[in-house]
């Protein structure tokens, strides 16, 4: 489960996603309050919706869950590890909404 390279703010399509992993195919966002608002909340539903149309998975947690409650943040991370290499390193199956 070690080995994989994230990259910080990194550019795909139109969005710059705060942490990705190419062999993952896997987006990490991080959420401050004001992904909370109604706005920022349907921009970044748009910009999941995209990312998964190009085969990239996207975890978000909220800057709560990070700062209180990060083992279960790296839990779900692990997990998606995990399926990834039990899959025959295919990331498992995205989303299309």
């Amino acid at each position: 489960m070690y080995g994989y390279d994230f990259h910080r703010q990194k550019p795909i399509d139109e969005y710059i996603v705060d942490f990705f992993c190419n062999k993952l195919q896997l987006a990490i966002e991080c959420d401050g309050y004001s992904h909370e608002l109604i706005e920022i909340w349907k921009k970044d539903t748009r910009k999941t919706k995209r990312l998964n149309q190009l085969g990239i998975h996207v975890l978000r947690f909220s800057d709560y869950q990070i700062l209180r409650d990060f083992e279960n943040v790296v839990r779900v991370i692990e997990g998606y590890i995990l399926d990834f290499e039990e899959n025959g390193f295919i990331p498992p199956e995205t989303p299309l909404k």
